[in-house]
């Protein structure tokens, strides 16, 4: 997408989520094996936001090293007083970026590309102040509720300082805006705690480019992508959805799954069309899997790279390691990290691999170790 303005990017992750009943901040919490973080992060990857930069409080190092693999830049939220004052802390990472500010929660994992894209393009085409994202759900309970005017959106209401009118709206605020910086930065300076909460909330901005006039953008999601993670309950419930969402897709590419209720399949996980996956197989992390290989079941894999035509027996685990085209693996087996297995090795019943590098056709078919070694 080729932006009409510079887009930068803060992602607000400072909080530890108490309602997760967890000593670990939320944002770190992991869904499909990876930390919820890592999603809105991807998706301004694909929208080419820079720079990006993450608010972080709560168990700070922790959520620096879970945003490791992306370009970000930090600022730091020492007390939590608010949404509106986290961004405020990233106000001075921004100082010298004139354009738009994609303002997104940490903790909406099935926020799309396409959403973030389709928010900006619109952003940008209306030359609004402000434009948000908004679903329609039925239980919005918890929520912030969207309060329009003659149709236009003119303001949200936290769920904590609704009335019982305003509770009962069902159109609700899903925590990503896009914001003309020339606009955004003044109005941080301009909130106050004036709430229930006593905090500065990031969605006073709307109210108050309606006050000055402004124009307020607006854009309807599925109600599937405003779908956050408060509690472990959904958490769960969201592992479920995502781990249904992944494997549809990897079935509509030619994957056959013959239990997909016990199939998981991490989201950077690739898989070669014509692959059999019985039931009770875990691939997770970098895992690479080639053409017509075939999982008879009860199997975990991690960063393992499979050339094509891999037979996985039962009760296999594979970590870290390498193996060739046309191996059989298994049953109850193990290749370790640094495993290297050439074209059409046999591994067999109770074998165990460690950094031991296998040439074309060799086999160990039954209780054995090799480690550290090199067999040709």
């Amino acid at each position: 997408m080729k932006a009409r303005r510079p887009v930068a990017a803060v992602v607000l992750a400072a909080g530890l989520g108490t309602r997760m009943r967890s000593a670990r901040a939320k944002v770190l919490h992991e869904l499909a094996g990876r930390p919820l973080i890592a999603y809105p992060l991807d998706a301004l990857r694909s929208v080419g936001a820079d720079p990006v930069v993450v608010v972080v409080g709560y168990q700070e190092e922790a959520v620096r090293a879970a945003c490791a693999p992306y370009a970000t830049l930090f600022a730091r939220q020492k007390e939590q007083r608010g949404t509106g004052h986290a961004v405020r802390m990233a106000a001075p990472a921004l100082r010298d970026f004139v354009g738009d500010v994609l303002l997104v929660n940490g903790d909406l994992p099935f926020l799309t590309a396409a959403s973030f894209r389709s928010l900006v393009r619109s952003h940008q085409r209306s030359g609004a102040a402000v434009s948000l994202l908004t679903a329609e759900i039925d239980a919005p309970a918890g929520f912030g509720r969207i309060v329009r005017e003659r149709g236009r959106v003119a303001g949200i209401v936290e769920d904590k300082d609704a009335d019982a009118e305003q509770r009962a709206i069902r159109e609700i605020n899903v925590g990503l805006y896009c914001a003309r910086s020339e606009f955004l930065f003044p109005a941080l300076r301009k909130l106050r705690p004036a709430n229930a909460q006593s905090e500065l909330y990031l969605t006073d901005i709307v109210e108050q480019a309606h006050r000055a006039g402004l124009a307020i953008g607006d854009a309807r999601a599925d109600i599937a992508e405003g779908a956050q993670v408060s509690t472990l309950a959904d958490l769960a419930a969201h592992e479920k959805t995502m781990r249904q969402r992944i494997n549809l897709g990897w079935m509509e590419r030619g994957v056959t799954m013959i239990d997909p209720e016990t199939t998981y399949i991490g989201p950077a996980v690739e898989i070669g069309a014509d692959t059999v996956i019985g039931p009770n197989v875990t691939m997770r992390g970098t895992t690479r899997i080639g053409r017509g290989c075939r999982f008879d079941g009860t199997a975990m894999l991690t960063d393992a790279q499979l050339g094509a035509n891999v037979h996985v027996k039962l009760g296999v685990v594979i970590t870290d390691a390498v193996v060739g085209a046309g191996a059989m693996i298994g049953p109850f087996a193990q290749l370790r990290p640094g495993s290297d297995l050439g074209e059409g090795v046999h591994i067999g019943n109770f074998v165990e691999t460690k950094k031991a590098k296998l040439g074309a056709g060799t086999k160990a078919n039954h209780l054995a170790y090799v480690g550290d070694a090199e067999i040709g």
